[in-house]
């Protein structure tokens, strides 16, 4: 379900990915959503089993997280739902940081509209559709958006107005297969170049094409070897008349 795609998304190689989730907006109150995935990424243990996740992945990152929540929780006054900053005590060596998710009160906190890069996701709860398109679109980033929901009338308003180029409908992580490309969109943050890093954009920038024009000279008598049989040469064409084939395998008409 929602809750279990969203987790794993901003969890998932502890949110040091470009698809990691980063922000998550309601529209009206999800009580019901946002306890799940409390609760779900409460599960998540340190480590590097299934159902664990583990460190950041240096000291910088490290203290780059944890000045986006500070920044948070005591400049902007958000909420935290979630505080894994407890990690570090209890693990003797790296940079661990456990899952964190922020409720935020305006979408122009920090955490909201830059790219944490770490195991954050930021909560916030619009008022109408036009509110999160309005935010999402305003993002100097353009990778990818998602949305959920089982109304396909739904998904079609919020997918022709997403501004990102990898969308995603009840998808956690909207990771085009192939042959379609993995990139962002032109004009933001997300997208540099000409070409896609993967899929036909990839085979036009990392290879060359050869262009081979040919011309052969005309074979005077083809070799009787090459020579097609008049039964071969002949066909019916279902009304009892024969039809001549004037082609050959030596490249004449």
């Amino acid at each position: 379900g929602a809750s279990s795609d969203i987790t794993v998304s901003f969890a998932g190689c502890a949110g040091q990915r470009c698809m990691a989730a980063s922000v998550l907006m309601t529209v009206g109150k999800q009580p019901e959503l946002i306890q799940k995935i409390v609760e779900k990424a409460s599960a998540i243990q340190p480590g590097s089993e299934p159902k664990q996740m583990g460190p950041v992945i240096d000291e910088a990152s490290y203290q780059k997280i944890i000045s986006y929540i500070e920044d948070a929780v005591e400049k902007h006054g958000a909420k935290l739902l979630l505080d894994g900053r407890g990690w570090k005590e209890q693990q003797q060596n790296g940079n661990w940081i456990g899952p964190t998710i922020i409720q935020h009160s305006s979408p122009d906190d920090k955490t909201m509209k830059e790219e944490v890069f770490g195991p954050v996701l930021s909560v916030y709860e619009a008022s109408s559709w036009q509110e999160t398109i309005e935010i999402e679109n305003s993002n100097p980033f353009g990778n990818a958006a998602s949305v959920y929901t089982t109304n396909g009338g739904n998904a079609d308003w919020f997918t022709s107005r997403f501004r990102a180029s990898m969308l995603g409908v009840n998808i956690g992580i909207p990771v085009p297969r192939e042959p379609f490309s993995f990139g962002g969109l032109y004009g933001t943050k997300s997208k540099y170049g000409d070409m896609d890093i993967t899929g036909d954009g990839a085979m036009e920038f990392f290879s060359n094409r050869v262009k081979v024009t040919s011309k052969w000279p005309s074979i005077i008598k083809p070799p009787s070897s090459l020579k097609r049989s008049h039964d071969e040469m002949t066909s019916s064409n279902g009304n009892g008349k024969q039809q001549m084939d004037s082609a050959n395998f030596a490249g004449q008409m």
